[in-house]
């Protein structure tokens, strides 16, 4: 697998990031008839209000899309998902970290959150399945107040960036728009 098989798209809450990523989705589909996509969800239904959103993504979403819930393992659920027919969108990056840096219930887990993340990276260069990736960009804002949030609006840039040099293309989305442009190798920090 190349990086360039890969894409990030990045953008903010209802930017249309999900709705690209399942259009490119589509698109991979209709190339061959052999092709798979199985989207790797990692939203977590804790309430009404998130129970609403997933059923209303899941019933939104293209037919020929199988589902796979993954709120924290994810690397572990791309590997076994990969195969050189089958597209993986992972649909978010956001909520991945969410699960693992603000949990509904008990502690955020810092450590093991690094070493999943070092573990997604990694597993980017190996898997013989293009991998279209889904993440918010949340910092063009007001630098949060709290220590907690500030860490995560970091952990989330970083991730963001880490994601991005694995990636081939990064699509930005801007009220519905994409503006898609080539990773270039030694770009980023």
């Amino acid at each position: 697998m190349t990086p360039s098989q890969h894409q990030l798209i990045v953008g903010g809450q209802r930017s249309g990031k999900s709705r690209h990523a399942e259009r490119l989705a589509q698109a991979w589909l209709a190339r061959s008839p052999d092709h798979e996509v199985v989207v790797v969800a990692t939203a977590q239904a804790w309430d009404d209000e998130m129970r609403e959103r997933i059923q209303r993504h899941q019933a939104e979403r293209p037919p020929g899309m199988r589902t796979l819930e993954s709120p924290l393992a994810l690397t572990q659920a791309l590997r076994e998902a990969a195969a050189p027919h089958r597209l993986l969108l992972v649909d978010c990056l956001t909520l991945w970290l969410t699960n693992w840096l603000m949990p509904m219930n008990g502690l955020a887990d810092l450590a093991g959150w690094r070493t999943e993340r070092d573990a997604l990276v990694c597993a980017l260069r190996e898997l013989p399945s293009p991998v279209v990736l889904v993440s918010n960009e949340v910092g063009w804002g007001v630098v949060p107040i709290s220590r907690e949030v500030r860490r995560f609006v970091d952990e989330l840039g970083w991730l963001n960036q880490a994601v991005a040099r694995e990636c081939g293309e990064l699509t930005l989305m801007v009220a519905g728009q994409p503006w898609t442009r080539p990773v270039v190798a030694g770009e980023g920090v």
